[in-house]
């Protein structure tokens, strides 16, 4: 079901010519616009932008001679005509929304151009699931283009994922007319070491001439660091702070700095642009996980933009920052990022560029929304069965199956619990004592039980552990399918019959997010999608992602977006501690460790 990619410069090259030239009528020009130039950096007042065949043809103070009898004129009336915006970095995944739903959420916020990693749906469903969400992508009024993924495992030996991505899968996928590179390389440990099987899938990517994208999660700047540069991966977005961003820019990657539904990472690093006075060619902003909840009702990439304004960013180099820097980056500047002639018509009418209300938003030269409301439908893929009936349990959990059992004899132990960082992927490395009743170590205060359930097999495995920070308070228990990057169930909770009830009843429905409070069910969001995506609308999707909100605070917990904490902390390549299905990861040596040890 592979779609035909947008017409080529070269196919339309006749009617840009013969628009640009006054020898032809446009099919639109804005008229009485702001030009922001993102190649100059200048707003330049009183332009028109003629379009034709979904491309500029040109940009000029006066297309009225492109205009003729079907010409659609539109009044831009002084508002700064701005480039579609890019999201360098994404996950489609991560907003519980497939391609389809997702393109329609942030088409109305000027979102035009995103670069997306399924390294989540690759986990479950392998290469095929990878050809799905590529298949639907192509399929949308805007640019979705396709990273494949490059970690399934994110850590060989450390999980079991649903299937593995290899080598030979990249070298098919570079084929595909969507893909514009490989993903994330998150085994940076296996790339600093110069394993075969990453270097194989950087050369399959770099042989078809395209961008292999990073994910350096570890703090180390020194050796590890250099050699993972050194083994191909182009840009990062795993930087925390300054430092991280200026490592990289030096070293001649792109730095990508993050605003998601959780990660807040772009004010601890813009400084270098902001202070340090760095060139900010080489800084990229993106979300990386935005659930849908903040795509309705927060934005997507003009949050980013006007975020990095608010951080002291000057607005036309936010805007840089969001368009043609990740176009240079993806070797598309020829198509996208800039309002130039030649590349696709992708064009956003705001009157303040501070504030970025996203008043009209045209893509591909047709207008899709009005203030904030999208125009128009996007296409959705026939989603077999087989993705559709993912979450495998091998049997009816109980409470037992969510115990853990001190050493004998024992009256209080050591524990080795994750501990939650608020706005933060990595987590610490917390030690508690914990006392035992009837040979069971018990969960106190704000230390709550995690489980990481299989769900690929049908082993009826259960792994269990302690993680801290979520703050619940009495029975109750929050379970998930969106396990990043293996997908198994997470299951956190204070009650271990809670912890069944929640696990049980994902098994259930096919997948999704679940909170038991009290012995009764407070939320729930259906993901049937390989037990990661819905395909009801955004806003429906969003209401119920609301609402599992509301009820893990009235759980106790006052974190911001914590069910991206919740998601990623079977996230086993960023440290400290993470769960896998084999056990407890100690992330800064890759080693597995107890999760309680006796006090003597």
């Amino acid at each position: 079901m592979t779609q035909t990619p947008f017409p080529s410069w070269p196919d339309t090259a006749v009617q840009l010519i013969a628009v640009a030239t006054g020898r032809g009528a446009a099919d639109t020009v804005i008229r009485a616009g702001k030009w922001v130039n993102v190649h100059t950096r200048e707003v330049l007042d009183g332009h028109d932008i003629a379009i034709v065949a979904g491309r500029i043809a040109c940009v000029v103070p006066d297309a009225s001679p492109c205009i003729g009898l079907d010409t659609q004129v539109i009044e831009a009336e002084g508002r700064y005509m701005i480039p579609g915006l890019c999201d360098g970095h994404m996950h489609i995944e991560s907003g519980m929304l497939t391609p389809a739903e997702f393109a329609r959420a942030v088409i109305p916020h000027g979102t035009t151009s995103m670069f997306t990693d399924p390294h989540e749906i690759a986990n479950v469903l392998g290469l095929d699931g990878v050809r799905m969400m590529h298949d639907e992508a192509l399929m949308q009024p805007v640019n979705i283009f396709t990273q494949m993924p490059s970690c399934a495992p994110s850590a060989p030996g450390m999980e079991t994922t649903g299937y593995e991505i290899t080598p030979e899968d990249v070298a098919e996928a570079m084929t595909w007319p969507g893909i514009i590179g490989l993903g994330e390389m998150m085994n940076f440990p296996g790339v600093s070491n110069a394993d075969p099987k990453m270097l194989a899938e950087i050369a399959a990517t770099q042989v078809a001439g395209k961008t292999v994208g990073g994910h350096y999660a570890s703090p180390d700047l020194g050796p590890a660091f250099a050699g993972y540069v050194a083994g191909g991966p182009a840009d990062d977005h795993e930087g925390t702070c300054e430092a991280d961003a200026i490592a990289r820019m030096r070293q001649g990657m792109r730095s990508m700095i993050r605003l998601g539904s959780a990660w807040y990472d772009v004010e601890s690093q813009i400084t270098a642009i902001t202070e340090k006075g760095l060139d900010p060619r080489n800084m990229i902003l993106c979300t990386d996980d935005c659930h849908s909840g903040t795509l309705v009702n927060d934005g997507h990439m003009n949050r980013v933009v006007r975020h990095a304004i608010d951080c002291g960013c000057d607005p036309l180099v936010a805007l840089q920052m969001a368009t043609i820097n990740t176009a240079t980056h993806f070797g598309l500047e020829r198509e996208i990022g800039s309002l130039t002639p030649g590349r696709r018509a992708d064009v956003i009418l705001t009157s303040d560029l501070k504030t970025l209300p996203i008043e009209t938003v045209i893509a591909r030269g047709q207008t899709v929304a009005e203030n904030g409301t999208c125009l128009l439908d996007c296409p959705h893929y026939n989603w077999p069965a087989k993705a559709r009936q993912t979450v495998h349990l091998g049997k009816i959990l109980e409470a037992s199956d969510f115990t853990i059992p001190a050493p004998t004899g024992a009256n209080a132990v050591r524990a080795n619990v994750i501990g939650v960082v608020e706005n933060q992927a990595p987590t610490k490395a917390l030690q508690f004592e914990l006392p035992v009743t009837e040979g069971r170590v018990q969960a106190t205060g704000d230390v709550a039980q995690i489980a990481l359930v299989e769900r690929h097999r049908a082993t009826g495995k259960v792994t269990n552990a302690f993680v801290s920070g979520f703050g619940y308070k009495g029975p109750m228990s929050m379970a998930s399918t969106v396990a990043h990057d293996s997908h198994h169930m997470i299951v956190v909770g204070t009650d271990a019959a809670h912890m069944a009830m929640a696990a049980n009843r994902l098994g259930e429905v096919g997948g999704g997010i679940v909170i038991f409070k009290d012995g009764e069910e407070l939320a729930l969001v259906e993901l049937p999608i390989a037990g990661l995506m819905s395909d009801q609308p955004a806003a429906e999707v969003a209401a119920k992602a609301d609402r599992m909100m509301d009820a893990m605070r009235a759980c106790g917990c006052t974190l911001n977006n914590a069910y991206m904490q919740h998601s990623l902390l079977a996230l086993v390549v960023i440290p400290e501690l993470r769960i896998s299905d084999l056990g407890l990861v100690d992330v800064r040596s890759f080693e597995f460790i107890p999760v309680v040890e006796s006090l003597s």
